[in-house]
């Protein structure tokens, strides 16, 4: 049975979390970390602590953390070097904290960071990969609910690498945007390094969507994958809660779960 603990347990994703492991037969939970942790399960037995410092060793074997970037930015090193393995779903970290959690990930806890657990998500950024072999032109559209805190998302700038990686394998060259006058700024969306173009949409209503479009002379190929409902995303979590004990180190990226 693999003890789990949940950070930020008073976010929706975090209430997702709490209910998926209670669903699973080799999981328990036994830990809720939130600053109003003594307003969350009332009645049930559980480990309460208003931040990680507060928690024990032995508390959990996982710690599950949805809480917010600069929150996870905070957790993750003093997780890993207390022995706590770490499935992070947050998005927007710092680039020094993931190097940080590269050298310290295995020597104490290890860690599973990825972008999107829906396992349509991951799917995606595959095809996307495979798909840019092919194509001239590629912009990707990410659309989230009116409450995220980071733009562009997670998941797509992990597509526009995915795409990246696609392209370099053949030689495709850089991006060609013929554009020449823009009269708002913003209007053709942000680019990566690599000139990929993501354009940010959040409106409430929607919950987690991608669209991946490719272009050639003559053709389009469209790739999309929605998000209606946290549920989706709890497959994925479930896996990572499965497998981080065994993979030592960092791992980032819900694909290489599913590779395996």
């Amino acid at each position: 049975m693999i003890k789990v603990g949940v950070i930020g347990a008073g976010g929706k994703m975090g209430s997702a979390v709490m209910a998926a492991v209670e669903s699973a037969p080799d999981l328990e939970l036994t830990a809720l970390i939130d600053p109003i942790v003594d307003s969350l399960a009332p009645g049930r037995d559980l480990v309460r602590a208003e931040s990680l410092s507060e928690l024990n060793d032995g508390d959990a074997d996982v710690l599950v953390d949805f809480s917010t970037p600069d929150a996870v930015n905070g957790h993750l090193l003093e997780g890993i070097e207390r022995g706590f393995h770490m499935v992070v779903g947050t998005t927007g970290l710092r680039d020094d904290v993931l190097d940080n959690v590269r050298v310290a990930a295995g020597k104490g806890g290890n860690v599973v960071i990825a972008a999107n657990f829906a396992l349509g998500a991951v799917l995606l950024m595959g095809f996307a990969q495979h798909a840019a072999k092919y194509f001239d032109g590629v912009e990707i559209i990410e659309l989230h609910h009116d409450k995220k805190l980071d733009a562009p998302s997670g998941t797509a700038l992990a597509t526009a690498r995915h795409i990246s990686q696609g392209r370099s394998e053949v030689d495709k060259g850089a991006l060609h945007d013929a554009t020449s006058k823009i009269s708002l700024d913003g209007a053709r969306g942000a680019r990566t390094e690599d000139g990929i173009t993501i354009h940010s949409v959040r409106l409430p209503g929607l919950v987690a969507h991608e669209e991946v479009i490719f272009g050639n002379p003559g053709e389009t190929l469209t790739l999309r994958h929605d998000s209606y409902d946290r549920s989706s995303f709890m497959p994925g979590v479930l896996l990572a809660i499965r497998s981080v004990e065994t993979r030592p180190g960092l791992t980032v990226g819900l694909e290489h779960l599913i590779s395996d």
